[in-house]
């Protein structure tokens, strides 16, 4: 065989990083199968790569016996012994068989085999490479969109982006580059398939911590996030140092951390809010921006009645109840608002000064 190919399955493992052994066992394989076709021969055929000598040969296996009966898989004692003079009955041996014309007829009939096995190796490498990007940011550019999905080209893979992960906001256009989270990658008979989003929470938790060093070395910690991808969402912070402002460390100077995270999401509005183990300061800080008079807590069904005042309650609720849906997804509480007078009505707020909670405590930048 020549060295050429030996070549070529060097240049293969560098560039393709596939393993060496991978494409000899496939190369191996594809010989066998390429003889049996062509010579008629038995199971008991193997195929030996020399790659010092570049060349190849073919085996039979046979058992010596004392008379032959079955010439493709036995050879009498006297053949064996002008092979070697220590053959015994019972001993497997291997005679040489390789045809003058095999390497043509072994190239041809093992082309196939060989390129499947190649491109089976390469998508297993390829799983590899990316099977680990699971919940990670990748920045991609948009290959082709169809009715299903739009494909983003992530370096070596051209990944899956459905129409229910995309953002309304977004404009999609072919050679954009975009930020997406991966959610998926599966090793399928197709090869491996990744599956990212626009509108995953995930992806907004990942460009947080790639926007602010506090997250990212961990003296921040995002707690929770709510999303209504392209229009609104809400995250809680905390900081165990009480030295440290988690929510001024995620907006930045002048806003500029977080604006950036808005821009690279089209508009996004985004709350950035303190997390307590205090569910009543919690839940007072999830319903920024709006002011909170009292809230009461029922433990037992997880739920808390609120009390905004009156010019507060369709800010505290927002447009089609989007800020009171954001919160209480947030917090993990369900959220009844009531205005001031209402709360009176039932009785359920006498005292406004008993529970008014301190504005520094309600409001944030």
């Amino acid at each position: 065989m020549s060295n050429q190919l030996f070549e070529a399955i060097d240049f293969l493992e560098k560039e393709k990083g596939i393993d060496k052994e991978v494409l000899l066992d496939a190369l191996e394989a594809a010989l066998i199968s390429a003889y049996k076709k062509n010579f008629k021969s038995a199971s008991n055929v193997k195929v030996e790569i020399n790659e010092e000598a570049g060349k190849l040969q073919v085996f039979i296996c046979k058992t010596v016996v004392e008379e032959v009966e079955n010439i493709q898989e036995e050879i009498s004692l006297e053949e064996a012994r002008e092979i070697d003079p220590n053959y015994q009955v019972d001993d497997v041996i291997d005679v040489e068989i390789t045809p003058k014309d095999f390497g043509r007829i072994a190239a041809q009939a093992a082309k196939q085999v060989v390129t499947q096995r190649v491109r089976e190796a390469e998508r297993g490498v390829i799983f590899s490479e990316y099977v680990d990007r699971e919940e990670e940011v990748m920045t991609g550019i948009i290959q082709r969109k169809d009715k299903r999905f739009i494909y983003v080209n992530l370096g070596k893979i051209e990944a899956k982006l459905a129409e229910a992960e995309q953002m309304a906001a977004d404009e999609y256009e072919i050679h954009d580059r975009i930020k997406v989270f991966v959610t998926k990658v599966e090793n399928t008979s197709k090869g491996p398939q990744i599956y990212i989003s626009r509108s995953h929470p995930g992806l907004l938790k990942r460009l947080f911590e790639m926007e602010v060093p506090e997250i990212y070395d961990g003296t921040v910690e995002i707690k929770s996030i709510a999303r209504e991808a392209g229009d609104r969402s809400k995250i809680s912070v905390y900081a165990e140092n009480p030295e440290i402002d988690p929510v001024g460390s995620c907006v930045g100077q002048g806003g500029q951390r977080v604006q950036a995270i808005v821009n690279e999401l089209k508009g996004e509005k985004i709350d950035v809010i303190e997390w307590s183990e205090d569910p009543v300061t919690y839940v007072s800080n999830a319903l920024s921006p709006s002011k909170v008079i009292s809230v009461m807590i029922n433990e037992e069904e997880k739920s808390t009645t609120v009390i905004v005042p009156d010019y507060q309650l369709s800010l505290a609720i927002g447009k089609r109840g989007q800020n009171a849906r954001l919160a209480a997804k947030l917090t993990g509480w369900k959220i009844d608002i009531k205005s001031e007078s209402v709360a009176k009505e039932e009785g359920l707020l006498v005292e406004k000064e008993e529970d008014l909670l301190d504005d520094d405590d309600l409001l944030f930048d």
